[in-house]
Protein backbone atom coordinates (compact mmCIF):
# COMPACT_ATOMS: atom_id res chain seq x y z
CA UNK A 1 0.00 0.00 0.00
CA UNK A 2 1.11 3.68 -0.92
CA UNK A 3 0.18 5.60 2.20
CA UNK A 4 -0.07 2.73 4.81
CA UNK A 5 2.97 1.32 6.73
CA UNK A 6 3.32 -2.07 8.16
CA UNK A 7 3.88 -2.76 12.32
CA UNK A 8 6.98 -4.94 11.04
CA UNK A 9 8.40 -1.91 9.04
CA UNK A 10 7.99 0.92 12.21
CA UNK A 11 9.59 -2.07 14.09
CA UNK A 12 12.49 -1.76 12.19
CA UNK A 13 12.83 1.67 11.26
CA UNK A 14 11.71 2.94 14.45
CA UNK A 15 15.67 4.35 15.79
CA UNK A 16 15.92 5.79 11.94
CA UNK A 17 17.19 9.27 12.89
CA UNK A 18 15.07 10.43 9.87
CA UNK A 19 11.95 8.69 10.91
CA UNK A 20 9.13 10.61 13.17
CA UNK A 21 6.30 8.86 14.72
CA UNK A 22 3.37 10.79 15.50
CA UNK A 23 1.01 10.06 18.05
CA UNK A 24 -2.68 11.91 17.51
CA UNK A 25 -4.80 9.23 20.11
CA UNK A 26 -8.55 10.87 20.17
CA UNK A 27 -11.48 10.27 21.80
CA UNK A 28 -14.53 12.51 21.36
CA UNK A 29 -16.49 13.78 23.59
CA UNK A 30 -12.90 12.70 25.90
CA UNK A 31 -11.02 15.67 24.72
CA UNK A 32 -8.09 15.23 27.05
CA UNK A 33 -8.49 11.17 26.67
CA UNK A 34 -5.69 11.16 23.94
CA UNK A 35 -2.66 13.11 26.36
CA UNK A 36 -3.11 11.44 29.16
CA UNK A 37 -3.25 7.84 26.85
CA UNK A 38 0.24 9.33 24.95
CA UNK A 39 1.60 10.41 29.01
CA UNK A 40 0.86 6.84 30.16
CA UNK A 41 2.38 5.34 27.47
CA UNK A 42 3.05 5.70 23.52
CA UNK A 43 5.69 4.44 20.69
CA UNK A 44 9.27 5.31 21.17
CA UNK A 45 10.23 8.77 20.06
CA UNK A 46 6.12 9.58 19.30
CA UNK A 47 5.62 13.54 19.39
CA UNK A 48 1.80 13.97 19.93
CA UNK A 49 -0.67 16.33 17.95
CA UNK A 50 -4.03 16.91 19.13
CA UNK A 51 -6.91 16.70 17.41
CA UNK A 52 -8.86 19.82 18.81
CA UNK A 53 -5.33 21.69 20.41
CA UNK A 54 -3.07 21.10 17.23
CA UNK A 55 -5.22 20.11 14.12
CA UNK A 56 -8.35 22.25 14.33
CA UNK A 57 -9.08 26.01 14.41
CA UNK A 58 -11.65 28.28 16.49
CA UNK A 59 -14.92 27.56 16.33
CA UNK A 60 -16.88 30.44 14.56
CA UNK A 61 -20.34 30.14 12.69
CA UNK A 62 -18.96 28.55 10.15
CA UNK A 63 -16.40 26.38 9.21
CA UNK A 64 -17.73 23.08 10.94
CA UNK A 65 -17.11 21.49 14.20
CA UNK A 66 -13.42 21.05 13.43
CA UNK A 67 -12.43 23.93 11.44
CA UNK A 68 -9.19 23.80 9.92
CA UNK A 69 -6.21 24.94 12.31
CA UNK A 70 -4.54 27.95 11.38
CA UNK A 71 -1.84 26.98 9.13
CA UNK A 72 1.09 29.13 10.35
CA UNK A 73 0.97 27.92 14.24
CA UNK A 74 0.31 24.16 12.75
CA UNK A 75 3.78 25.15 10.71
CA UNK A 76 5.27 26.01 13.80
CA UNK A 77 4.30 22.82 15.82
CA UNK A 78 5.55 20.52 13.09
CA UNK A 79 9.12 22.38 12.98
CA UNK A 80 9.04 21.95 17.09
CA UNK A 81 8.57 18.10 16.45
CA UNK A 82 11.79 18.57 13.97
CA UNK A 83 9.89 17.12 11.00
CA UNK A 84 11.54 18.99 7.72
CA UNK A 85 10.53 18.03 4.18
CA UNK A 86 13.19 14.84 4.46
CA UNK A 87 11.33 13.45 7.31
CA UNK A 88 9.67 10.18 7.10
CA UNK A 89 6.48 10.86 8.93
CA UNK A 90 5.07 7.95 10.50
CA UNK A 91 0.90 8.70 12.03
CA UNK A 92 -1.35 6.60 14.56
CA UNK A 93 -4.02 6.47 16.50
CA UNK A 94 -5.86 3.48 18.02
CA UNK A 95 -6.43 1.62 15.03
CA UNK A 96 -9.48 3.81 13.80
CA UNK A 97 -7.65 5.99 11.03
CA UNK A 98 -9.47 8.84 11.31
CA UNK A 99 -7.49 10.79 14.11
CA UNK A 100 -4.36 9.60 12.34
CA UNK A 101 -5.82 10.50 8.66
CA UNK A 102 -6.22 14.19 10.10
CA UNK A 103 -3.17 14.60 10.76
CA UNK A 104 -1.69 12.71 6.81
CA UNK A 105 -4.39 14.83 5.09
CA UNK A 106 -2.85 18.06 6.77
CA UNK A 107 0.19 17.08 6.19
CA UNK A 108 -0.05 16.37 2.43
CA UNK A 109 -2.56 19.26 1.79
CA UNK A 110 0.50 21.74 3.24
CA UNK A 111 2.73 19.64 0.53
CA UNK A 112 4.57 16.83 2.75
CA UNK A 113 5.14 13.92 0.92
CA UNK A 114 6.58 11.04 3.33
CA UNK A 115 3.51 10.89 5.43
CA UNK A 116 1.96 7.05 6.19
CA UNK A 117 -0.26 5.81 8.77
CA UNK A 118 0.62 2.55 11.09
CA UNK A 119 -1.49 -0.26 9.90
CA UNK A 120 -3.53 -1.18 13.05
CA UNK A 121 -2.59 1.68 15.19
CA UNK A 122 -2.06 2.00 18.88
CA UNK A 123 -4.06 -1.35 19.05
CA UNK A 124 -2.31 -3.63 16.88
CA UNK A 125 0.64 -2.36 18.65
CA UNK A 126 0.36 -3.34 22.33
CA UNK A 127 -0.99 -6.30 20.54
CA UNK A 128 2.17 -7.43 19.11
CA UNK A 129 3.96 -7.02 22.31
CA UNK A 130 6.13 -4.30 21.05
CA UNK A 131 8.04 -1.96 23.53
CA UNK A 132 6.35 1.54 24.67
CA UNK A 133 7.89 4.38 26.12
CA UNK A 134 6.50 7.13 29.03
CA UNK A 135 9.55 9.61 28.01
CA UNK A 136 8.37 13.02 25.90
CA UNK A 137 11.13 13.32 23.31
CA UNK A 138 12.28 16.71 21.95
CA UNK A 139 13.92 17.31 18.98
CA UNK A 140 16.14 20.11 17.33
CA UNK A 141 13.79 22.97 15.78
CA UNK A 142 13.63 22.68 12.03
CA UNK A 143 12.57 24.62 9.02
CA UNK A 144 9.33 23.22 7.17
CA UNK A 145 8.40 25.10 3.85
CA UNK A 146 4.60 24.78 3.07
CA UNK A 147 3.73 23.73 -0.76
CA UNK A 148 -0.32 24.44 0.16
CA UNK A 149 -1.85 21.75 -2.34
CA UNK A 150 -5.22 23.72 -3.29
CA UNK A 151 -6.56 20.33 -5.12
CA UNK A 152 -6.92 18.18 -1.87
CA UNK A 153 -9.41 20.79 -0.42
CA UNK A 154 -13.15 21.30 -1.71
CA UNK A 155 -14.42 24.47 -0.30
CA UNK A 156 -18.28 25.20 0.50
CA UNK A 157 -18.49 27.39 -2.55
CA UNK A 158 -16.82 23.92 -4.38
CA UNK A 159 -19.85 21.91 -2.47
CA UNK A 160 -22.54 24.72 -3.53
CA UNK A 161 -21.68 25.16 -7.07
CA UNK A 162 -21.34 21.15 -7.26
CA UNK A 163 -25.74 20.49 -6.03
CA UNK A 164 -26.41 22.33 -9.37
CA UNK A 165 -23.69 20.78 -12.00
CA UNK A 166 -23.22 17.58 -10.77
CA UNK A 167 -19.60 17.50 -11.76
CA UNK A 168 -18.01 15.45 -8.55
CA UNK A 169 -19.44 12.78 -7.12
CA UNK A 170 -20.19 13.63 -3.33
CA UNK A 171 -19.91 11.05 -1.03
CA UNK A 172 -21.13 11.17 2.34
CA UNK A 173 -18.79 8.86 4.52
CA UNK A 174 -20.67 8.87 8.00
CA UNK A 175 -23.03 5.64 9.20
CA UNK A 176 -25.77 4.75 7.29
CA UNK A 177 -28.10 5.88 9.77
CA UNK A 178 -26.91 9.53 10.05
CA UNK A 179 -26.86 9.25 5.99
CA UNK A 180 -30.41 8.54 6.02
CA UNK A 181 -31.49 10.92 8.75
CA UNK A 182 -32.85 8.17 10.91
CA UNK A 183 -30.54 9.31 13.93
CA UNK A 184 -28.46 12.55 14.48
CA UNK A 185 -26.58 12.35 17.89
CA UNK A 186 -24.52 14.99 17.08
CA UNK A 187 -25.46 17.47 14.35
CA UNK A 188 -28.58 20.13 14.49
CA UNK A 189 -30.62 18.76 11.82
CA UNK A 190 -30.84 15.16 10.38
CA UNK A 191 -30.13 14.32 6.68
CA UNK A 192 -27.15 14.83 4.36
CA UNK A 193 -25.99 16.85 1.47
CA UNK A 194 -28.20 17.32 -1.64
CA UNK A 195 -27.26 14.63 -4.05
CA UNK A 196 -24.59 12.41 -2.07
CA UNK A 197 -24.07 8.63 -2.03
CA UNK A 198 -23.56 6.85 1.22
CA UNK A 199 -19.86 4.72 1.55
CA UNK A 200 -19.21 4.57 5.63
CA UNK A 201 -15.83 5.02 6.24
CA UNK A 202 -15.83 2.53 8.18
CA UNK A 203 -15.91 -0.59 5.20
CA UNK A 204 -12.47 0.38 4.82
CA UNK A 205 -11.00 -1.73 7.56
CA UNK A 206 -11.11 -5.33 8.53
CA UNK A 207 -10.15 -6.23 12.32
CA UNK A 208 -8.63 -3.30 12.78
CA UNK A 209 -6.67 -2.91 9.61
CA UNK A 210 -7.05 -1.29 6.69
CA UNK A 211 -8.19 -3.62 3.75
CA UNK A 212 -5.77 -3.94 1.01
CA UNK A 213 -6.09 -2.08 -2.50
CA UNK A 214 -7.98 -4.22 -3.97
CA UNK A 215 -10.80 -4.45 -1.24
CA UNK A 216 -10.52 -0.36 -1.52
CA UNK A 217 -10.81 -0.79 -5.36
CA UNK A 218 -14.71 -3.35 -4.99
CA UNK A 219 -15.68 -0.59 -2.21
CA UNK A 220 -15.59 2.20 -5.23
CA UNK A 221 -16.25 -0.15 -7.87
CA UNK A 222 -19.47 1.79 -9.29
CA UNK A 223 -17.77 4.78 -9.80
CA UNK A 224 -15.39 5.65 -12.95
CA UNK A 225 -11.79 6.38 -11.90
CA UNK A 226 -11.63 9.52 -13.90
CA UNK A 227 -14.32 10.92 -12.09
CA UNK A 228 -13.87 13.74 -9.87
CA UNK A 229 -14.89 13.21 -6.10
CA UNK A 230 -15.71 15.00 -3.29
CA UNK A 231 -15.82 13.15 0.35
CA UNK A 232 -17.42 14.46 3.36
CA UNK A 233 -18.83 13.33 6.47
CA UNK A 234 -19.79 15.63 10.03
CA UNK A 235 -16.58 17.73 10.02
CA UNK A 236 -14.15 16.68 8.11
CA UNK A 237 -12.65 13.70 9.95
CA UNK A 238 -13.82 10.15 9.64
CA UNK A 239 -13.83 10.91 5.80
CA UNK A 240 -10.03 10.89 5.55
CA UNK A 241 -9.68 7.37 5.29
CA UNK A 242 -12.26 7.53 2.96
CA UNK A 243 -9.78 10.03 1.59
CA UNK A 244 -6.73 7.82 2.30
CA UNK A 245 -8.68 4.82 0.73
CA UNK A 246 -9.90 6.52 -2.93
CA UNK A 247 -6.19 7.81 -3.54
CA UNK A 248 -4.92 3.80 -2.56
CA UNK A 249 -7.25 3.00 -4.99
CA UNK A 250 -6.13 5.15 -8.02
CA UNK A 251 -8.30 7.65 -8.22
CA UNK A 252 -6.14 10.73 -8.79
CA UNK A 253 -9.34 13.27 -8.52
CA UNK A 254 -10.52 13.55 -4.79
CA UNK A 255 -10.91 16.29 -2.78
CA UNK A 256 -12.18 16.28 0.98
CA UNK A 257 -14.90 18.96 1.76
CA UNK A 258 -13.29 19.96 5.41
CA UNK A 259 -16.24 21.68 7.12
CA UNK A 260 -18.33 18.47 5.93
CA UNK A 261 -22.10 18.14 6.68
CA UNK A 262 -21.50 20.46 10.07
CA UNK A 263 -20.66 23.20 7.96
CA UNK A 264 -22.82 22.72 5.10
CA UNK A 265 -26.13 22.95 7.60
CA UNK A 266 -24.18 26.08 9.54
CA UNK A 267 -26.09 28.29 6.62
CA UNK A 268 -29.68 28.01 7.23
CA UNK A 269 -30.65 28.51 3.51
CA UNK A 270 -29.14 24.97 2.67
CA UNK A 271 -31.67 21.97 2.03
CA UNK A 272 -30.99 18.45 2.99
CA UNK A 273 -32.23 15.12 1.70
CA UNK A 274 -33.43 12.33 3.88
CA UNK A 275 -33.30 8.73 2.80
CA UNK A 276 -32.21 7.11 -0.26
Amino acid sequence: MKYIKSQEWLVEHLTDANVRVVDCRFTLGKPQAGWEAYQNNHIPGAVFFDLEDDLSGELSEHGGRHPLPDLVQLQEKIESAGIDSTTTVIVYDNGEGSFAGRFWWLLSYLGHTNIFILDGGYTKWIQNGNIVSQAVPTFNKTSFTMNIQHNLLASYEDVKENISSQTAILIDSRARNRYLGLEEPIDKKPGHIPGAINIEWEDGFSNGCWKSVEKQRERFAHIKMETPIIVYCGSGITATPNFIALKEAGFKNVKLYAGSYSDWISYEENSVELGE
